[in-house]
């Protein structure tokens, strides 16, 4: 057997401190490193107008695009589109869909009110024309964003307009 030197005395004490350290380590520290969070999220704003003919055909232009650095606070739950909503689709560069989402037909707005009975009354009222915004988590493979109408209660849609996403 060996006699125990400083150097090994030193060396054994180093190894038992660093066990313990590491079996008495919280294990909340190794989950928290491993998540993943997306670096540099980017938002993108979208301005366009729509228009109705007389035949209810929907024309839709891009005014402009803003992409700037942040993340939505709250997603968005998925709502069912009835016929005249929008949906918006993120697409790559080869059209596959990265992330959708409906939008209520801006064309339709609704108003609260208070009527002659002191009540609350709600109205209707159906515009030819007007801008509508869209506030969206960009993607990074994201080339296209594209607006169809649903045209159907089956969930059919016509497409409207595609717009080219330069990306940052």
């Amino acid at each position: 057997m060996k006699k125990a030197t400083p150097q090994n005395i030193a060396l054994l004490i180093m190894v038992f401190v660093c066990t313990t350290i590491n079996s008495c380590a919280p294990k909340k520290e190794v989950i928290q490193q491993s998540a993943v969070e997306e670096s540099n999220p980017k938002l993108i704003f979208l301005n366009y107008t729509i228009s109705e003919d007389s035949k209810g055909k929907k024309n839709i232009k891009f005014l402009n695009k803003i992409i700037t650095d942040g993340k939505l606070k709250v997603s968005t739950p998925l709502i069912e589109g009835v016929s005249g909503d929008l949906v918006c689709h993120q697409l790559d560069k080869n059209s596959n869909v990265l992330q959708s989402i409906t939008i209520k037909n801006p064309l339709i707005k609704t108003f609260e009110y208070i009527g002659d009975s002191k009540q609350f009354q709600r109205k209707q009222v159906v515009l030819k024309e007007v801008e509508f915004s869209l506030k969206l988590k960009l993607d990074p493979s994201t080339k296209y964003v594209s607006i169809s109408e649903i045209a159907t209660p089956s969930s059919e849609t016509k497409p409207l307009i595609n717009t080219k996403i330069n990306s940052l």
